[in-house]
């Protein structure tokens, strides 16, 4: 997992960067064009109308919100994830072309008219849509934090310096924080988390919570999935793993913090002692933006922060005990190979299976260390590979809460 030869990290310390910023305005495709990322990476197109266009858009169902945005932003090419979607009588703007099925979204990262594509789209789903974009040598805004942590040993060889931006708060803050180093590998990287709604409690006080409150995340407005991943504090150990493929550190350099006001999106410390800490409001458009200008800064969409009215900024550090999903994600950190994708298929089982109702808030744990306990470690070779063992661990995860009794 630390092996990756090329990361972002050496588009900046090479000063190989793509001039991004030269060939405005940037045309772009969207996936998950629909769920806050995307919805949020729409309302910076519509600020910098003069800087961005929208070739394509994606969604998983929602053809109504894509039909709307494909209107108002000029869109030339849909594509429908679920290839069961029934229109029902809504139609596409004119002109416009419209497809459905995986194919279809993965078919939009290759359009020729297509620079950058921002990958939004929930879960393991994503891998296939970001292979393709890399390998087609276009641009990849990367909010899909799954493309890296399940097939992260395929996909950074194919990054070439420049070519992958991450959209994430803390990896976003991370490269910031690297750029003008000069080839200068950081001593540690402190990844800040939230805490969740969850924070202050005890693994007894866990006991019975509920869907309403683990989606009443305090500070950022998210999906419902990466919302409850958040409780779990799962998506900070996803993020882990992310940061080990971005920056090609080992997991011993990637400590995870708690930073309840979210204002630091994370750090990085020098082996002189010295830290960069990258600070911004609790607002995704900033990273997004960033995707599209780098390696150019635009102005603000967002109302920039005043710290002359900040209250202070605290840190702890998490409880393993209470959040249980941070540390079986750390543990498949440290096996690497397959692992991280066991983990990442059973939780998206779990965590579908708390939103709808039918487990409750610790089964989400107790069914990933399940699955990872019965399905062996073995080294990535291959996207069918991996969604082999994908759907294996679906499987057993499925088995495991219908065992339950849940």
């Amino acid at each position: 997992m630390t092996g990756s030869v090329n990361t972002p990290l050496d588009g900046v310390v090479n000063q190989n960067l793509l001039k991004m910023g030269s060939d405005l305005p940037l045309r772009v495709a969207v996936l998950g064009a629909t769920g806050s990322v995307g919805q949020q990476a729409l309302d910076v197109a519509r600020q910098h109308r003069d800087r961005v266009q929208v070739i394509a858009l994606a969604s998983h169902r929602n053809c109504g919100l894509l039909f709307d945005a494909a209107k108002e932003l000029k869109a030339d090419y849909l594509a429908v994830g679920d290839a069961t979607v029934q229109l029902d009588g809504l139609k596409p703007p004119a002109g416009v072309e419209l497809a459905f099925g995986e194919a279809a979204v993965v078919a939009l990262c290759l359009l020729p008219q297509v620079d950058m594509v921002l990958n939004a789209l929930v879960g393991e789903a994503g891998l296939r849509a970001s292979y393709a974009t890399l390998s087609a040598g276009k641009r990849l805004a990367l909010a899909n934090k799954e493309s890296l942590v399940v097939g992260g040993d395929l996909l950074m060889p194919l990054a070439r310096p420049g070519a992958m931006l991450p959209v994430d708060s803390e990896h976003s803050a991370i490269f910031q924080c690297l750029t003008g180093e000069d080839g200068i590998k950081p001593a540690r990287i402190w990844l800040t988390a939230s805490g969740g709604p969850f924070r202050s409690r005890s693994r007894p006080e866990l006991v019975g919570v509920s869907l309403a409150d683990t989606l009443a995340h305090p500070n950022w407005k998210m999906g419902p999935k990466i919302t409850v991943d958040s409780a779990t504090m799962m998506n900070k150990g996803l993020e882990v793993i992310e940061a080990m493929h971005l920056f090609a550190l080992p997991l011993e350099k990637i400590r995870v913090v708690v930073h309840p006001q979210s204002i630091i999106h994370s750090m990085v410390e020098f082996a002189d002692g010295s830290c960069k800490a990258q600070l911004g409001p609790t607002d995704m458009r900033l990273p997004i933006q960033y995707a599209f200008s780098y390696p150019d800064r635009w102005s603000a969409s967002v109302e920039p922060l005043d710290f002359c009215v900040l209250s202070g900024l605290s840190f702890e550090a998490p409880d393993p005990q209470a959040f249980g999903c941070l540390r079986l994600a750390l543990d498949a950190a440290r096996a690497g190979g397959t692992a991280p994708c066991v983990l990442n298929a059973a939780n998206e089982v779990a965590v579908a299976a708390f939103l709808e109702g039918s487990v409750g808030f610790l089964d989400i744990e107790r069914c990933v260390e399940s699955v990872l306990a019965s399905l062996g470690v073995e080294r990535v070779t291959s996207l069918d590979q991996l969604e082999n063992l994908d759907r294996q661990a679906r499987v057993a995860a499925a088995e495991y809460l219908s065992k339950s009794g849940r």
